[in-house]
């Protein structure tokens, strides 16, 4: 079996660029026999330099594999192969380690006091509010805001409950709220 010297060169290019050659200089001899073994037919077939490559690629990664497979090196596992001298991580995790994903922590609400100076500014934005639903309800009064408000904010009603205690649609409600919520915002405004 006699190679041209260019495809030897080519060979232990593709050899020693391949990352499974690392760490396994000490069998270069076996990864070059066995890739030039399964490539002969191919080298002598084959015209285009870059198929070529790119065919002698895949045989000397399967040579490697092999080589590494039977001197011991390697072995297949789930995810692809693995240096049999690496430990699975599966293996490698400590039993006597605590879980800690499972430590539920709580914390205790802190009640801060408000200020006087807050209750004031607090009650003063809630009496201008009050007072401009008052207006709008009294610029219109067949839209009962006034009532609107009281069920949904005072009595936490849903709307469609609100549509049933006033006889209107849920739809109806969510509009007068919607109304009532962008007036009192231009207000603030």
């Amino acid at each position: 079996m006699e190679l041209a010297q260019d495809k030897i060169d080519l060979i232990e290019k593709i050899i020693k660029s391949d990352r499974k050659f690392a760490n396994n200089e000490d069998l270069y001899d076996d990864f070059f026999n066995e890739t030039c073994k399964r490539s002969f037919l191919i080298v002598k077939t084959v015209s285009s330099d870059a198929t070529l490559e790119a065919y002698l690629k895949k045989i000397a990664t399967t040579s490697i594999i092999n080589v590494l497979k039977s001197e011991g090196r390697l072995r297949r596992t789930k995810t692809g192969y693995m240096s049999s001298r690496e430990l699975p991580l599966e293996s490698a995790v400590q039993t006597d380690i605590p879980d800690y994903s499972k430590i539920i922590i709580t914390y205790e609400p802190v009640d801060i006091q408000d200020t006087p100076e807050d209750l004031a500014v607090k009650k003063e934005i809630l009496q201008k509010i009050v007072d401009l639903i008052y207006e709008i309800d009294a610029g219109t009064p067949d839209k009962n805001y006034l009532k609107l408000y009281d069920l949904r904010y005072e009595k936490g009603m849903t709307q469609k409950e609100i549509a049933d205690e006033l006889g209107i649609s849920q739809s109806e409600v969510s509009k007068r709220l919607f109304r009532l919520m962008e007036q009192v915002k231009q207000a603030f405004n």
